[in-house]
């Protein structure tokens, strides 16, 4: 990690520093003294800043695209081409490669009316119910044909208009978007006929790999009292935690949009040496650019599912080990999507021109809302550790985004060759749900299992992960977000 006295960073105040850059590019990243900057994220955003003389290339048409501002929010570390924890803000092109490949990722937060209490009692039952739920069959998620079509075309509304499931939608005001309209869902044709009538497939509840996670925590501090109480939340309470994306569609759509960017590029103009292909808005790349949003959407509907589903799961296995209990959805905000023209939600055209689009890789919305509390921002730590609930204050400076976690600070390929103490350490004061249950003695025996089970674990373990206590004091600093409530987790559920 970078030292504030690196010479490409330029202090501007307490949470926010300049990048210089010869696109003359405004460029700003929001991050406290406490913060750490990853200097190979730094050379990477460089490496992202020359797309602009990829776009003075494709100039032409009418059309003169321009990356107009990019911000790299607290958490910001190196990606795959662009930093996770970067807000690009573009005139003129699209790019999907600063949404990512898992499309609409985000995090879903329910509170619940258990306590603390109630719960810890009976962790090791929910253990075990979860981990029948979540990897042995207990999932019980029964689609038609008619419920996948309905979800890719118009979310949750599309899946629940094709016949009931058992379980309503409530809350819907609850969500950042709940649906992205589009016009077919072809491009996955396959996942929506597969098994032929009702059937249970491997895909929607899967929580995936890497940091995603579905975790039961509780109100451990409440900084905003009224704030907090308007969204249901007191100390002691508990509430569940979902981070999950659109999995394999979401990695389809990305290779879609990769695929048809190279198919828009001009005959014998080279391709970006950063790899990092834009779609100019020009009626030239129409046709393409609609198939790739309607895939876009497709994932992104998806996802919302997908989280919907992963919080059924988590409620049902609190309902078998603890009893009946009433849930409220706090929020279920986004973190990998595009905006055009500048609006809260993407398909909708907000109050900037027709041709801005503002991209998120690993950013959450951090903006005002409608009933006057600010957008719930929901900030995880690294396993193990708290997590926290803020309430946006649509700050412009910020493009109105905050971060979506802690962010890394240790490669996962280093993190896994970390400390075995420190890991035991930490497995006898928290519990990690898996498919693979390592108090089972027939899996101890198997040395080779758990050697690659423990390795899994040591990527996504807290010494993996920057301090989640000063990212958040950075967004208040900032004023981009101000902390509602401090989370605290009891067990974590990881694919």
């Amino acid at each position: 990690m970078t030292k504030r006295t690196d010479p490409r960073l330029e202090r501007l105040g307490e949470a926010w520093t300049t990048l210089p850059n010869p696109y003359d590019i405004p460029v700003e990243i929001c991050a406290g003294p406490d913060v750490p900057i990853e200097p190979a994220a730094l050379d990477e955003l460089l490496t992202v800043l020359d797309t602009q003389r990829t776009l003075d290339s494709l100039a032409g048409d009418g059309v003169r695209p321009r990356i107009e501002r990019v911000v790299c929010t607290p958490d910001f570390h190196k990606g795959a081409g662009i930093p996770i924890g970067t807000v690009l803000q573009t005139s003129g092109a699209l790019v999907p490669q600063a949404v990512g490949n898992d499309i609409n990722c985000g995090m879903r937060v329910e509170a619940t009316s258990l306590t603390v209490e109630q719960v810890r009692p009976r962790l090791d039952e929910l253990e075990r119910r979860l981990r029948h739920v979540f990897f042995e069959g207990g999932r019980h998620i029964g689609l038609t044909p008619a419920h996948r079509e309905g979800l890719l075309r118009a979310g949750l509304p599309g899946l629940l208009a094709e016949g009931p499931l058992g379980h309503a939608v409530r809350d819907a005001d609850r969500l950042h978007a709940g649906a992205f309209p589009a016009g077919s869902a072809e491009e996955f044709r396959d996942w929506v006929t597969s098994g032929g009538g009702t059937s249970y497939d491997s895909i929607i509840g899967g929580v995936g790999g890497g940091n995603h996670f579905a975790e039961l925590q509780y109100v451990a501090a409440v900084h905003d009292g009224p704030t907090a109480y308007a969204w249901g939340l007191a100390p002691g309470r508990i509430v569940t935690m979902v981070h999950s994306g659109s999995l394999s569609l979401g990695h389809q759509a990305g290779a879609t949009g990769r695929d048809l960017a190279r198919k828009a590029w001009p005959a014998g103009l080279p391709l970006p040496d950063n790899g990092i292909l834009p779609i100019p808005l020009s009626e030239k790349t129409e046709k393409l650019r609609h198939r790739y949003l309607t895939s876009f959407a497709n994932a992104a509907n998806f996802a919302i599912g997908n989280r919907y589903f992963l919080s059924l799961m988590m409620r049902t296995g609190l309902t078998a080990a603890v009893g009946e209990l009433d849930v409220r959805l706090v929020y279920d905000a986004p973190h990998n999507l595009l905006w055009p023209g500048g609006s809260g939600s993407p398909w909708v055209k907000g109050d900037g021109p027709d041709d801005v689009v503002l991209h998120r890789k690993g950013a959450t919305p951090a903006g005002l809302s409608a009933d006057g509390w600010g957008e719930p921002v929901i900030v995880p730590g690294s396993m193990g550790a708290p997590s926290y609930l803020l309430r946006g204050l649509g700050n412009e400076r910020a493009l109105t985004s905050a971060c979506h976690g802690a962010g890394r600070s240790v490669p996962r390929g280093a993190a896994s060759r970390g400390s075995d103490a420190e890991l035991d350490e930490f497995l006898r004061e928290f519990r990690v749900v898996t498919l693979l249950n390592h108090r089972d003695p027939a899996v101890a025996a198997r040395r080779d299992i758990i050697a690659a089970w423990r390795r899994d674990l040591k990527q996504e373990a807290p010494w993996a992960y920057k301090e989640v206590r000063p990212v958040v004091e950075s967004l208040r600093i900032a004023a981009v977000a101000e902390p509602v409530v401090e989370l605290r987790p009891l067990l974590t559920v990881k694919g």
